[in-house]
């Protein structure tokens, strides 16, 4: 590029710096051929005296609005971002300079950090020369542009001044050091774990992101709690829940115990208020605590639907109504029997009674649930019950079903499946799930659960011929397993009660995201027979070696203290409760049974110690799976092109494995329009070949059934939970009654949200549309059209920030468990 090119923009005021040595080390590796239409672009937001980051963001953003035109954009929007980072923190202004650069830094970054209050003195116990040679600079290059700017903005430590003190290399670094202190030779440990996430190969969850190596290592995602029925554990719970959610933990909370509205208290002889305004409550500190920017703290509140206030419970989320009785931040989830279901299934009656005569409902699961249940229904009949409510099972389910339509709540969760099947079931009933329902844990009021969470981004463990390299993954697994039982001794929960379950229970939750970009790099479509076996085949893979890495943990460190009793000391693995759920239930568990890995030899190593209470969860990975450039835990793309919002700002996914398909097919350039005037759905798109559409489908064209049996098919080997987003183009309640029962039937623990597609989306603004063809109308709105057509060219206005208006919206960013992630 010349001087002559930048004089030929439209720049009509002096830039305060030389653009063209600002932007030359972006427009390497073949990107040269966009610098003409980046400055150009970039120049319509210049004006007096803008200075040089304002500078930076006009041309990240001139870039980024032409990803949906050329995906080499992301490349260079993304380099631009590494740019305007290293310039803050390093003080450089090239790739070449900032490799060196922060090699040489790192030391005063970490000595800064230590003096400044940000980072802990136990960082000192580190060679700092070494792991600054073990630095890979040129990692910073796998991120997309909406991955190191979720990244940069969620994760970096920032001065006093709001000014990043980390590059990305120095955020991984700093994640490892945090994690490897404890060990016998902790810099050949950090740096191990260095490696994987440098590599995207697992991600931690977000607060492990945010707080390993620093004063109070507050290092956990997600927290369960249960809250009594009595008022001083009332009032500890909404001060618990304070500050679990300042240490930017998400919490389960479950409310079943609370006694109904009307119900006698005998120390005054008045009545109960109900659970409803307690969680009123709950849900103001929630809204009192959060905390945007970084993370948030949320809560999902768990209630049987056997509790007599349970109409009441699921208004929690609807928009009409007093607002005094409503949560407007805090989710809702339902504890659904067996008995329950069955009754569904039969048309049944359902009773509803207050806990505090029935206060055993609570802790019971499977037949003794199902016996004790019919026991007070008999009693009520009898009229031996000071009171109750009776309903069609199957009526109720159905309320539920609308309500989760209309309000995204509440999700529905088996409390059967979860405790039938736990292999930690020794410690007490599980009473609810967490933020995201991935975790299962039993909580009492000495024990808040812990659980702490990392995800491996399937996608990194690719062979160049499209397989999977299964060496890699079994050494991330490992690796990764090794990285949580340290996190587990350097956690500092802010409660005791936490601190309590973290130090006797050692529970983990490992996870996996990537799948879809997997079956999509393998050529299967999201529901085929071929993607459910894969499915099947990577889970039992990671389940076999998380397990298999335990064991030998418990062997190096011992086993966790609450091992004696549970189904690990029996020699059971995830896949051996399928039959015990099974006999439970009373009826065949509908998935398939098989498998390819030597587990009898496995089951042996178990039975003599575990290191984790628990090993496995499927999280949703919203904002780790940004970060790593992959799909989100297992869930399918939401379209091939739309728009995300997240605390860290809102940015375009666009599926780059379709682009590279379409461009190999030599139709990319015909045919982007019109994917993005369908709202990134293929189907009504011609010259796109039939095997393309069954593969790239968006998430509302995946059969129902897909969605269940992927899930049921991981849910086989996993010992905790899976966050299962649905979404459905159906809108009739019973098909969707009939989706979820099938999902029980299937042994699927939770789900998460239910997502209808809209009857009706907005209009385009960024496309020329010939709407007398597109929607047949003829006259004075034709003639309109055609005379004045909406252009989206870059003289068309400046580029501020990226709207993607013409873009669909998931509507998963409405609803994000931001605590997970």
């Amino acid at each position: 590029m010349s001087t002559k090119t930048l004089k030929a923009t439209p720049l009509t005021v002096a830039a305060p710096v030389n653009l063209i040595n600002r932007v030359k080390p972006a427009l390497a590796n073949g990107l040269e051929k966009y610098g003409e239409r980046l400055l150009k672009e970039a120049a319509l937001a210049f004006y007096d005296g803008i200075n040089d980051n304002e500078i930076d963001k006009a041309l990240i953003q001139a870039a980024a609005q032409n990803i949906k035109d050329d995906i080499a954009y992301d490349r260079l929007a993304a380099r631009l971002q590494l740019l305007a980072v290293y310039r803050e923190v390093l003080g450089t202004d090239d790739f070449e300079s900032a490799a060196t650069m922060m090699r040489v830094r790192f030391a005063d970054y970490l000595e800064g950090g230590i003096k400044g209050g940000l980072l802990s003195e136990k960082m000192r116990r580190y060679d700092w020369t070494r792991l600054a040679a073990a630095l890979k600079p040129e990692n910073d290059q796998l991120f997309t542009y909406t991955g190191i700017s979720t990244l940069m903005r969620r994760y970096a430590l920032r001065g006093e001044n709001q000014q990043a003190i980390e590059v990305p290399q120095y955020i991984w670094m700093r994640v490892a050091m945090g994690l490897a202190w404890n060990e016998a030779e902790p810099n050949e440990v950090a740096i191990s774990f260095y490696k994987k996430m440098s590599a995207l190969e697992y991600i931690p969850g977000g607060s492990t992101n945010i707080n390993a190596g620093a004063v109070k290592s507050r290092l956990s995602n997600c927290f369960l709690m249960g809250m009594e029925d009595n008022v001083d554990h009332i009032g500890k719970t909404v001060s618990d829940v304070l500050k679990l959610s300042k240490a930017t933990g998400g919490i389960g909370l479950s409310v079943t115990k609370l006694r109904a509205s009307g119900s006698p208290i005998s120390t005054n002889n008045t009545f109960s208020s109900g659970p409803i305004p307690f969680l009123h409550i709950i849900d103001s500190a929630i809204r009192a605590i959060s905390r945007a920017g970084k993370k948030m703290g949320a809560l999902c509140f768990y209630m049987e639907n056997w509790h007599l206030d349970f109409q009441e419970y699921m208004d929690l989320k609807q928009n009409a109504g007093d607002d005094y009785r409503r949560t407007r931040t805090a989710d809702t989830a339902v504890y659904l029997s067996d008995e329950f279901m069955k009754r569904v299934e039969a048309d049944g009656w359902w009773y509803l009674f207050d806990p505090k005569e029935t206060p055993d409902l609570i802790d019971l699961y499977g037949s003794q649930f199902s016996k004790r249940y019919q026991e007070y229904a008999d009693m009520a009949e009898a009229g031996k019950m000071r009171i109750f409510k009776k309903m069609k099972a199957r009526e109720q389910f159905r309320q539920m079903i609308v309500s989760l339509q209309a309000a995204s709540h509440p999700w529905i969760t088996w409390k059967d499946t979860i405790n039938v099947r736990a292999l930690n079931n020794n410690t007490g009933t599980i009473n609810g799930s967490n933020l995201c329902t991935e975790i299962t844990l039993p909580v009492d009021e000495k024990n808040i659960a812990v659980c702490n969470i990392m995800s491996i981004n399937l996608a990194r463990h690719l062979s160049v011929g499209g397989g999977l390299d299964w060496d890699k993954l079994k050494d991330s697994v490992t690796l990764g397993i090794r990285q949580l039982d340290n996190l587990v001794d350097i956690n500092e929960p802010p409660v005791a009660e936490a601190m309590n379950f973290d130090s006797h229970n050692r529970a983990i939750g490992l996870g996996v995201m990537g799948l879809a970009e997997i079956f999509e790099r393998r050529g299967f479509a999201y529901d085929s027979p071929e993607a459910y076996n894969l499915a099947d085949e990577v889970m039992e893979f990671v389940s076999y070696h998380a397990i298999s890495a335990s064991a030998d943990l418990a062997v190096e460190r011992g086993e966790y203290d609450n091992f004696a009793g549970s189904g690990w000391s029996k020699g059971y693995v995830p896949y051996d409760t399928l039959d015990v759920l099974e006999k439970e239930r009373g009826e065949r568990v509908l998935v398939d049974r098989s498998f390819k890995l030597d587990w009898e030899s496995l089951r042996a190593r178990v039975r003599q110690g575990m290191r984790n209470a628990t090993l496995l969860a499927i999280a949703p990975t919203a904002n780790i799976g940004l970060v790593a450039g992959t799909s989100t835990g297992i869930d399918p793309r939401f379209a091939q092109i739309f728009s995300r919002n997240t605390l860290g700002g809102k940015y375009l996914e666009l599926n780059f494995n379709l682009v590279k398909e379409l461009e190999k097919l030599g139709i990319w350039e015909e045919v982007k329009d019109d994917i993005l005037a369908s709202y990134g759905n293929l189907e009504s798109i011609e010259k796109i070949p039939a095997e393309l559409k069954a593969m790239y489908k968006d998430s509302f064209s995946v059969k129902p059934e897909g969605f269940v049996e992927v899930a049921a098919r991981a849910q086989k080997w996993v010992d905790q939970a899976i966050s299962r987003n649905m979404y459905l183009e159906t809108r009739d309640t019973d098909e969707i009654m009939g989706i979820y029962i099938r999902a029980w039937q299937q042994g699927l623990k939770t789900t998460y949200y239910l997502h209808m597609k809209p009857r009706h989306n907005a209009e385009q603004s960024t496309l020329k549309v010939n709407k007398s063809n597109v929607l047949g109308k003829k006259g004075f709105g034709a003639a309109m059209t055609a005379t004045a057509p909406v252009s989206s060219s870059a003289e068309a206005s400046a580029p501020a920030e990226p709207t993607y208006s013409a873009c669909p919206v998931d509507p998963q960013e409405r609803a994000q468990c931001d605590s997970c992630q």
